[in-house]
């Protein structure tokens, strides 16, 4: 989603005489805000949209003593949430496009059909693969690993073969999805954040999705190689197919919701014309297909489905999986953006920002080294506030300017905010998806840490596209213009 800038009002803001402090006086509010993102949001836990108001009240306050008033940090914050509005409907949207799916019966019909591939012989590959399935149709990772993933741990348990690979095969299949979805709120953040759009982002990150899929699927199927298909009982995964089937119609017909927005995304569509006509279809089937009245579908696609709409007792696995979306859903990431968008313009109006990038700058020369400084901080960020979303935005105004400079297009930042961001928080035990992750499948993060081959990998890939580009003609690295002459001498 990449949104005009207002003309008028960036000539405004580049004319606008800016503050310039001094250095160790600009390292300030910056490590109360380290402290306010570490302390509050890492550690104790605080909600993520107050320690941002907070910080950005620091910010606002160190503006005010170099000559920025309130009223100038306020007009940038609104120029940027006019930018932003289209994202935050979109983000409203996907929650009414996963409410209607649901009462539809689509991401059911996924996950059934998802299921139904598992082959004993080839366990960890499957794992990976039926988890990156319903985590791209679901658009979320924590759903995808607490249902599906949940199913193939029992599996391998039963089978007596190593938790810990199987562990790391579904963590990379599910965010395998996190990072491609079109549903996911990552992936839709990370691009709205970086001002890419979410077709152009998601293509863009094929280039290190596929080498670490490819890789992953590589690894799973040797590891496989020695696991005896004999003695395996398949009674979980047939328990769980036949309770989908039991609760919905399912039907190739429900693919239909899903076919739209792919239609629409190949045919370059506005996202939320393609989005609404997703939605539309799947309410359709919800009444024609699994006979849910109006009203249910309705209240599924603005509070979210629930299995109280089902008739009959609903295991708790499954619970999790189709107890979601909604417009509801959106309101807490929708607010999120707002908090953002404050700290951001009281950072932007501090000079903070620009002192000590314009001091960083003269140390990355080359393409390889700008990339690599923002994959590290991303994940430096992450590790510290396991949130993100903060992350996201915080990345990109320490880079996003420097990614310009260079004539790099906006998907190279996106993109590598993913890679640092969304994929290797799960990683790591003292973040919140760690946890979550660690604690559903029973399986320590540093156990499945070098079998999620999927998540640590694709920062590997990402470094690797960017220091050889120089060599590879730029594959991989999407410029705004056609590269400069010498572009190849600074890398």
């Amino acid at each position: 989603m990449k949104f005009p800038q207002d003309t008028a009002s960036a000539n405004q803001a580049e004319n606008r005489s800016l503050p310039q402090p001094r250095l160790a006086v600009a390292l300030i509010p910056l490590v109360i805000t380290v402290v306010i993102f570490v302390g509050g949001i890492g550690i104790l836990e605080f909600p993520a949209e107050l320690m941002l108001i907070f910080a950005a009240v620091v910010f606002t306050a160190f503006s005010a003593c170099h000559g920025v008033s309130l009223d100038q940090v306020l007009e940038d914050m609104g120029e940027k949430i006019k930018r932003a509005l289209p994202g935050i409907l979109i983000l409203l949207s996907i929650g009414m496009l996963i409410g209607t799916w649901m009462i539809a019966g689509t991401v059911p019909l996924m996950v059934d059909y998802g299921l139904q591939l598992i082959n004993p012989s080839y366990l960890y590959v499957l794992s990976f693969v039926v988890t990156a399935i319903v985590a791209t149709f679901t658009g979320t990772s924590w759903g995808a690993a607490g249902t599906v993933g949940v199913a193939l741990m029992g599996v391998a348990s039963t089978m007596d073969i190593s938790l810990a690979i199987t562990a790391g095969a579904v963590v990379s299949g599910a965010y395998f999805g996190d990072k491609l979805s079109p549903l996911s709120d990552t992936t839709n953040v990370s691009a709205l954040a970086a001002g890419a759009n979410i077709y152009e982002h998601i293509r863009h990150m094929l280039y290190t999705a596929v080498p670490s899929s490819v890789l992953a699927i590589a690894v799973f199927l040797i590891a496989g190689i020695s696991i005896d298909a004999g003695s395996v009982d398949l009674d979980v995964i047939d328990g769980t197919v036949d309770e989908l089937q039991g609760l919905f119609t399912l039907h190739p017909v429900l693919l239909l919701p899903p076919a739209v927005v792919l239609v629409g995304s190949i045919m370059r569509k506005p996202p939320l014309i393609v989005l609404f006509l997703s939605s539309a279809t799947a309410a359709v089937l919800a009444v024609l297909v699994q006979g849910f009245s109006i009203g249910d579908t309705l209240d599924a696609a603005v509070s979210g489905f629930t299995t109280d709409m089902l008739p009959g007792d609903v295991s708790s696995p499954l619970t999790e999986l189709v107890n979601r979306g909604g417009l509801q859903s959106m309101y807490s990431p929708a607010f999120f953006v707002f908090c953002a968008f404050f700290f951001a313009a009281a950072l932007e109006s501090s000079g903070v920002l620009r002192l000590l990038i314009s001091k960083l700058i003269d140390k990355l020369r080359s393409t390889g080294s700008l990339v690599l400084a923002t994959l590290l901080s991303g994940f430096t960020v992450i590790n510290g506030t396991s949130n993100a979303l903060v992350t996201f935005f915080l990345i990109n105004d320490l880079y996003g300017e420097a990614f310009k400079k260079r004539n790099l297009h906006p998907t190279n930042l996106s993109r590598s905010m993913e890679d640092s961001v969304t994929l290797t928080e799960v990683l790591m035990p003292w973040t919140v998806s760690g946890a979550f992750i660690a604690g559903t499948l029973g399986v320590a993060n540093f156990d499945f840490l070098p079998w999620a081959v999927f998540c640590w990998s694709g920062l590997v890939f990402s470094a690797l596209l960017a220091y050889l580009a120089p060599v590879t003609r730029n594959f991989g690295i999407r410029r705004l213009e056609p590269e400069p002459q010498e572009e190849s001498t600074k890398n």
